[in-house]
């Protein structure tokens, strides 16, 4: 007589776990909506840019040494900008001291990738960090180097042409970039500048590298640059 009752009693027990279960299910929060990202619909190629630097010409002009300098830069997706700068170097300088005049002249080359750093990668305005690998191959003169002969204690004057000579270095760099009109967009660069391998010849260091500026000055330099993006 009592098995009814059971049977009963074990579908009402069912039945309110059932109903419990719905209410949590329903009680429990939303997860939270993921929001679209929007896809970047950039073209990977921007443009080309072509550049001079006005820094160099200034240094030729009014000091010792200087460099005429242009470069081609790629732009990929406002984001990377890869580029190849070529220059000539040249120096030409006498010290008050000694009376010892050096020269040399010779082209010299860089490569390497400018990164823009603001998040608004599309601004006329950009923030560059960059990095360089350069070279350059020359020779140099020394003229009217007087030495003392160690025996007879004379002076005798030496000079040294088509010393050889080349160097490796890195430069590391920080600039901006700002669109003036059209095409045209003016710019300006800090540049460290670090030896990695260089060979000078059998008298000693070169008092000016192209490129690289002078061997026992500050590793510190900088550009200027009037550049057309197309």
């Amino acid at each position: 007589m009592q098995q009814p009752h059971t049977s009963i009693s074990i579908s009402k027990i069912l039945t309110s776990l059932l109903l419990l279960c719905t209410l949590s299910i329903q009680a429990q929060p939303r997860g939270k909506v993921i929001p679209k990202v929007e896809k970047d619909t950039t073209a990977l190629f921007k443009n080309i840019a072509v550049s001079v630097d006005l820094v160099g010409v200034a240094q030729l002009a009014f000091g010792d040494y200087g460099q005429y300098e242009a470069a081609v830069r790629i732009n990929l997706k406002d984001k990377y900008f890869p580029i190849l700068e070529l220059g000539y170097g040249k120096a030409n300088t006498t010290d008050e001291t000694t009376n010892n005049t050096f020269k040399t002249k010779a082209p010299y080359g860089r490569i390497g990738i400018d990164f823009n750093l603001l998040k608004n990668k599309h601004d006329i305005y950009r923030l560059y960090g960059g990095v360089r690998y350069a070279f350059t191959s020359y020779k140099y003169d020394i003229i009217n180097t007087t030495v003392t002969d160690p025996v007879w204690k004379d002076q005798v004057d030496f000079s040294y042409t088509g010393e050889k000579a080349n160097m490796h270095w890195l430069e590391l760099g920080l600039g901006v970039d700002a669109k003036i009109a059209g095409p045209l967009h003016l710019g300006w660069s800090v540049r460290y500048k670090r030896r990695l391998i260089h060979s000078e010849g059998d008298i000693g260091n070169s008092w000016y590298a192209p490129g690289f500026g002078r061997n026992e000055g500050s590793h510190l330099g900088g550009t200027f640059n009037v550049i057309l993006e197309f």
